[in-house]
């Protein structure tokens, strides 16, 4: 199951493997209580969940000391992979729904993931500064950034502006023509071969 992550961040320090490993039997555990994974598709939580959260990596690796807001992070996705890849970065996950932030929070209480702090909140209540807002088809792109605009640091540390970076699929036209002149997005194939990952994007917002 790990291989695939390997394949495509060969560089990982052994504790960063021995996190992304234990992913698997910790979802299990705690999918069989509180469904944050469909039943199904738990048996890709490599390929759909942890690999898909790590293309936001592939579009803008974060220098240390970058503070990352996961709106919307349901079980802890994108924001516990990517913690686990930037362990020098600061995520904190947030979510409406109390049940889905309390697996966040004992996965990464199991993997020792001291960078990640997830909250039961609702992105109207975050009131911190973020120099990056990351997330997974939550809501409209319209929507997330009339929320988040407010969390968004004046100072940047990154090689692109403070922003969205938002993991979406489909055909994204509609949504995205309000920002069609400042608006980047990478399909996915470009970084993984697997099929899955056709018409599924990266989308970069500058804010």
């Amino acid at each position: 199951m790990m291989e695939i992550i390997l394949k495509y961040f060969p560089n990982l320090s052994e504790r960063q493997q021995q996190q992304f490993a234990a992913l698997d039997a910790l979802y299990r555990d705690w999918n069989a209580k509180i469904n944050v994974i469909s039943r199904k598709d738990i048996d890709n939580l490599y390929e759909h969940h942890v690999l898909h959260s790590l293309a936001i990596a592939k579009m803008l690796p974060f220098k240390d000391g970058t503070k990352i807001l996961d709106f919307g992070t349901g079980g802890g996705f994108p924001g516990i992979p990517l913690a686990i890849l930037f362990p020098e970065c600061d995520f904190k996950l947030i979510d409406g729904t109390g049940k889905k932030i309390r697996v966040a929070q004992e996965v990464c209480n199991a993997i020792g993931l001291t960078n990640c702090h997830p909250e039961h909140l609702r992105g109207e209540e975050e009131k911190g500064k973020y120099d990056f807002i990351v997330s997974r088809a939550v809501m409209p792109l319209p929507d997330l950034a009339k929320i988040v605009k407010k969390n968004i640091a004046k100072e940047q540390h990154n090689a692109l502006p403070n922003g969205i970076l938002c993991l979406k699929g489909g055909d994204l036209q509609a949504e995205l023509q309000p920002f069609r002149h400042i608006t980047d997005s990478m399909e996915l194939t470009q970084w993984f071969k697997e099929e899955w990952f056709k018409e599924k994007y990266v989308v970069y917002l500058p804010l």
